[in-house]
């Protein structure tokens, strides 16, 4: 085994419990974000209540975590793919404790919005890491399920997180959920730092000083043979983010970014409307929440199905049919429903459609990109689809005032879901190794 390439070995041995632990992590990150889409929701009320704002205001107190969102993941993908995935998410982790801590304890608008920023960032920069760490640290077996494990954080933590936060409003304020979301994330810092190595692949292309005893302390430690050098160095292992942008990778930049920009307003549409279409359709404002968390748990359903369908099903191709999918059951949600259990039953399946698509672009970005740009390639990606998450409500709700009804403003909606769909058809997935 001596002298094989680290990163062949992670791919072509058996996951040891260790390895599937470090993608359980991934999990728990990810749902640090669902969490915080819907704490600030839920702590939207108490906000402008106590503070006396217009809606106006509220709704930058609402979206500016997306600006965040969107800076981090663009900006810290890069760094992860220069310093490393493992202190980028311990930098990440920080900034979010320190940012939800200072949200907490803020007492005007102006230091909420810098703090929301600021979690903002974390976030965003988290999101470009963990993906790159699933990646690598799974085999090719079994990487499509642990990315797709790992995506699933994102409705799980909006699930579990939404009844957490229901059940604390009912004896606290709106402080207390920033202050216990503090608290969760600062837990994960000690759950990385003693979980998280550094992955190999990244050792072995940038080669920091002790990569090869590193590397093999890793090796050991999931189960792997050792490696008595390093593999033979590539041009591209001193390379940059910006390589993303060059001739070869510049088309796949363009077409990822675009598609997952495109589904993510189709996506958010969904997240951010659900509640108010569901009162507007003449149910209880309580049945809006339900029916939300409806969509979590299909998203959920789906980014396991996915996993476990992509281990034998062509990954660029089935990610095209989900699309398609989540096109079809957006337009037909537009249709309403007669009762509250046939309209949870169409989100759910939304839900399944619709973040499935995600976790094929989050599998896509792994694989279409090489190891030196995987956390920029995805941050990119990542960061700029963060704007499809803040114009998707805006532009539905410019929809209904302009008059139209909901069948054509889901349909419109959905649109976004079919253009990535055939973005996709132009990328060029390479083979994995």
């Amino acid at each position: 085994m001596g002298g094989t390439d680290p990163e062949t070995i992670i791919g072509r041995d058996p996951m040891s419990p260790w390895q599937w632990l470090v993608v359980l992590v991934t999990v728990g990150l990810n749902s640090l974000d669902g969490f915080d889409v819907l704490s600030i929701s839920f702590a939207s009320p108490g906000i402008a209540r106590d503070w006396h704002i217009d809606k106006g205001t509220l709704g930058w107190v609402l979206s500016i975590e997306q600006i965040g969102m969107a800076l981090g993941s663009v900006l810290l993908g890069g760094v992860a793919d220069k310093v490393g995935r493992r202190p980028t998410l311990l930098g990440c982790l920080i900034a979010m404790a320190t940012g939800m801590f200072g949200a907490a304890h803020s007492t005007a608008v102006a230091e909420l919005l810098a703090w929301r920023v600021l979690t903002g960032l974390g976030i965003g920069g988290t999101l470009a890491a963990i993906n790159a760490t699933a990646a690598e640290f799974s085999s090719l077996r079994w990487r499509n399920l642990a990315m797709s494990l790992m995506v699933i954080g994102y409705p799980v933590g909006g699930v579990l997180g939404g009844l957490f936060v229901q059940r604390l409003l009912a004896r606290a304020t709106w402080h207390d959920i920033f202050g216990y979301g503090a608290v969760a994330t600062a837990l994960f810092l000690p759950v990385v730092w003693l979980l998280v190595p550094e992955t190999v692949a990244f050792l072995d292309r940038r080669r920091p000083a002790g990569a090869l005893d590193k590397i093999n302390r890793t090796l050991a430690r999931f189960g792997h043979a050792r490696i008595t050098q390093l593999s033979d160095p590539h041009p591209d292992d001193r390379g940059s983010g910006l390589d993303i942008f060059k001739p070869g990778l510049l088309l796949t930049t363009i077409l990822t970014t675009f598609g997952y920009f495109a589904h993510i307003t189709s996506f958010y549409f969904i997240l951010k409307w659900v509640p108010k279409i569901v009162v507007d359709m003449g149910f209880a404002p309580t049945a809006g929440a339900a029916v939300l968390t409806w969509a979590n748990i299909g998203g959920a359903t789906g980014g396991v199905l996915f996993g476990l369908i992509a281990t034998r099903v062509g990954l660029k191709q089935l990610t095209i049919i989900v699309l398609l999918g989540a096109f079809a059951m957006i337009t037909w949600f537009g249709r309403g429903a007669p009762d509250i259990v046939s309209l949870s039953a169409t989100v759910a399946v939304v839900g399944l459609f619709t973040n499935s698509g995600v976790a094929g672009f989050y599998l896509l970005l792994a694989r279409v990109y090489p190891t030196h740009v995987r956390a920029s390639g995805t941050g990119f990606a990542v960061g700029l689809g963060r704007g499809g998450a803040t114009l998707a409500p805006v532009i539905a709700g410019y929809l209904f005032q302009a008059g139209f009804g909901l069948p054509v403003v889901a349909a419109l909606m959905a649109i976004g879901s079919l253009m990535s769909a055939l973005a996709l058809t132009g990328v060029r997935v390479p083979k994995p190794r």
